[in-house]
């Protein structure tokens, strides 16, 4: 453990700007240290509080480490701590899902809950949202699985992903004969959608359901498996789509893909009509 009583370097550098998250940091934990009772951590309330909320060494001791240390993060000092300790100060600190997330940015450091949203429902109203959409849309989470979609959608994809109980947008183009009727240069496709997939699998590589899916891709799917090994990196970037419908004939489209606030784990994608 170390700490420095003043930050080094010029006005504008890298050790100025850690600084500046650090002394951030430290504002904000005693802002939502003020607001946790004693009881809803266990402790007694006492009468000699002159404060509201837990003391620092209260907060130390829940967290398993020193006072002085605790001490140093609140006061801005640059300290080493792991992703554990965050991650134990916000359990205790009951943050919520964005003060989580805000106290690992300004920290610097990797939530080793992130990613955890994996089976929740959407938020309420999402599922809607994409329903009222008038063009074809869906919403993907990290493994690509559809967790909602709309009529159009469905219409453009000849009745998948109502075919399958879970449907997964990976397993739809690598294991579905459908998927190479119904998209144009599919090859390139593939190719990119795996670029695409790596680039969006990296925070949550260790999770077991990402782990299970890659597997049985990697098994059923010599495309996937050749791509896959590859090792290539794109983002999911969009741009023009096209499609051999069966009833519509070539169509075209504007993919755009969002990233959702409420759900970092999840992606929003629309199908804007370009047929001109």
């Amino acid at each position: 453990m170390t700490a420095s009583d003043a930050p080094t370097g010029h006005p504008g550098s890298e050790s100025q700007a850690r600084s500046t998250r650090h002394r951030a940091l430290g504002d904000f934990l005693r802002s939502v240290r003020a607001r946790v009772s004693p009881e809803s951590v266990g402790l007694p309330s006492g009468t000699r509080r002159r404060t509201p909320g837990l003391r620092r060494e209260e907060v130390a001791q829940l967290c398993g480490i020193s006072v002085t240390w605790y001490t140093w993060i609140e006061q801005g000092r640059d300290v080493s701590v792991s992703a554990s300790v965050w991650s134990r100060l916000a359990n205790i600190l009951h943050l919520s899902r964005a003060e989580r997330h805000y106290l690992f940015e300004l920290a610097e450091s990797a939530d080793p809950e992130h990613g955890r949203e994996q089976g929740e429902a959407l938020p309420q109203g999402l599922a809607q949202c994409v329903r009222s959409i008038t063009a074809p849309a869906y919403i993907l989470d990290r493994c690509w699985n559809v967790l909602a979609r709309n009529e159009p959608l469905l219409r453009l994809f000849d009745g998948w992903p109502d075919r399958s109980e879970q449907p997964n947008l990976l397993r739809y183009i690598f294991q579905d004969p459908a998927a190479q009727q119904l998209v144009v240069d599919w090859e390139s496709r593939a190719r990119r959608v795996v670029a695409e997939f790596r680039a969006d699998a990296a925070p949550y590589a260790d999770e077991p359901d990402l782990r299970e899916l890659i597997d049985e891709l990697s098994r059923g799917s010599p495309v996937f498996t050749h791509w896959w090994t590859r090792q290539t990196v794109v983002e999911r970037e969009g741009g023009r789509r096209e499609f051999r419908h069966p009833d519509m004939g070539i169509v075209h489209y504007q993919q755009i893909t969002f990233r959702l606030a409420i759900r970092p784990d999840c992606k929003l994608v629309m199908l804007l009509d370009d047929s001109a």
